[in-house]
């Protein structure tokens, strides 16, 4: 398991610890399932492009990881705007800034490598 297989897999069950701790009214239940999704996804879809078998086929499933981190985050701030705010969640947002910042240099990096490899 590499770094990033590591980091993601800790954002995601750090994400689930957390929630546990959040009062549970009606709408904080339907952010807090739509973060469960969103937070949890970009681990498994990296397992994924872990055995892709093109450059193309490693780029989308890197670009989905990407728009998952981003959903996160924007789950994440909206339980810190609703009065969630604690230390953990602070750390939560940070970490899904700094996934987003990796998935963001991945993409740009295959998208290079996908359209080089198109032109052969």
């Amino acid at each position: 398991m590499n770094n990033l297989q590591k980091r993601l897999f800790e954002f995601g069950a750090n994400v689930i610890l957390y929630l546990r701790k959040v009062p549970g009214s009606r709408e904080t239940q339907v952010v807090k399932d739509q973060l469960i999704r969103s937070a949890t996804s970009p681990g498994a879809v990296y397992e994924e492009a872990q055995g892709a078998v093109t450059r193309p086929d490693f780029h989308n499933k890197i670009n989905c990881c990407l728009k998952e981190i981003r959903e996160s985050g924007y789950w994440l701030r909206m339980l810190e705007r609703i009065g969630n705010k604690t230390d953990d969640l602070t750390e939560l947002i940070k970490e899904s800034d700094e996934l987003k910042k990796i998935f963001n240099v991945i993409s740009k990096k295959t998208e290079k490598l996908k359209s080089t490899e198109s032109t052969k």
